[in-house]
């Protein structure tokens, strides 16, 4: 796992995931995400949800973008230890909350709002198909926000009715969803 760009550019983490039910987004497939959302986003400026976060993989790079705000939820312990670990290293505690909570009691039971929202659930998730409608209903978007879903092209959600656009990096599909300023 590498950072791609920022203050960290560079660096490299190596987490002990072999037994971990994570899986860490390709450096290939992050770097063309960013490249999506350094167009369209001042990242000092963003809220950052990571829902799913595993490793930490997006959430160190929003961060190293200079992001201030970030809020990381996972609920396997070793993955939430080693996000704390590496925040340590690294001294970005003051720019991070870290929440050890099952994903989707997380979403029912936060008041927050965020600008952007990222979530790289497993795969084989039963209820991948449920968090946009759960994050929608719950409001967790501000207005003009973003909520981007990690899956795989066993999922479409071309039909949902906040769905923008689709990015297709091999077998990793990221779902943009955006919240108007007029929803």
């Amino acid at each position: 796992m590498r950072i791609i760009s920022g203050k960290f550019k560079g660096r490299r983490f190596h987490p002990p995931a072999d037994n971990w039910p994570t899986r860490p987004t390709t450096d290939f497939a992050k770097e063309g995400l960013f490249n999506i959302l350094n167009n369209q986003f001042d990242f000092e400026d963003l809220k950052v949800l990571d829902l799913f976060g595993g490793t930490g993989n997006h959430t160190y790079e929003f961060i190293s973008r200079g992001s201030t705000d970030v809020t990381y939820v996972d609920k396997h312990t070793p993955a939430v230890d080693f996000v704390r670990k590496t925040a340590q290293l690294l001294k970005i505690e003051a720019q991070l909350r870290i929440i050890p909570s099952d994903v989707f009691r997380f979403i029912e039971k936060t008041s927050e709002k965020y600008d952007y929202i990222f979530a790289g659930p497993p795969y084989g998730l039963g209820t991948l198909d449920t968090i946009p409608d759960k994050i929608f209903e719950h409001g967790l978007l501000k207005p003009e926000g973003w909520f981007v879903l990690e899956h795989n092209p066993h999922h479409d959600f071309t039909k949902h009715p906040h769905f923008q656009m689709a990015r297709n990096y091999g077998k990793t599909i990221f779902s943009i969803f955006y919240v108007s300023a007029n929803t």
